[in-house]
Order: C-alpha cells, then sequence, then structure tokens
C-alpha cells in the first residue's frame, strides 16, 4: 500500500459516506482543513487517528485496505443485519445471493 492509496481511499469512501472534506474535518474535532491536508499529500494521519477516520467512515481497518472492497460501509451494515437473522433466512439469502451471481 502507498500513501496515494491511502489518500485516495479516505476520498472515496468519503464520497460514498455522503459528507465534505469540510464536514468531516469539523466531525473529527479537527479545522476545516483537515481531510483536504490528508487528501491533497500535504499530511498522512498517525495511527490513531486512522483508526478514528476508519470509525466515522464506517469501516475496519481490515475492509479499508482491501481493495476488492467497493462499498465497505454497506458491506458492513449487510452483515450486521445478517447477525440478527436465522439460520434458515440466512441460507435462504445465500440462495438468493447464489442465483444472483450466476447471473
Amino acid at each position: 500500500m502507498t500513501d496515494q492509496f491511502i489518500r485516495d481511499r479516505i476520498t472515496a469512501l468519503r464520497i460514498k459516506k455522503g459528507v465534505s472534506e469540510y464536514k468531516m474535518s469539523l466531525d473529527l474535532g479537527h479545522s476545516g482543513s483537515y481531510v483536504k491536508s490528508i487528501s491533497s499529500g500535504r499530511s498522512l494521519p498517525p495511527l490513531k487517528e486512522f483508526l478514528y477516520i476508519c470509525e466515522y467512515l464506517g469501516v475496519t481497518p481490515r475492509d479499508f485496505f482491501d481493495e476488492d472492497l467497493k462499498n465497505p460501509a454497506l458491506l458492513q451494515q449487510a452483515m450486521d443485519s445478517l447477525k440478527a437473522l436465522s439460520d434458515d433466512d440466512i441460507t435462504l439469502i445465500m440462495g438468493n445471493m447464489k442465483r444472483l451471481q450466476d447471473k
């Protein structure tokens, strides 16, 4: 992973969340230009701040670095919903997912 990947990933996930750089900066407790300084390459967040950014964006650090996940926050919501279902319901959903993948 490169610094550019981290900057691009933060930007992509922020846009999917529908928040501006300014709002995200303030929500994280920083000045309004904090996220812009990350996106532009002037700085990178320290580890503790990176973990806060992941939490804010609704992703785990593992999902953040998984390039194959285009919308990890949505996937996390689906996983949270599945946890509340019975085994029979999960099996039914899995069957539907397989059918959709086979199209």
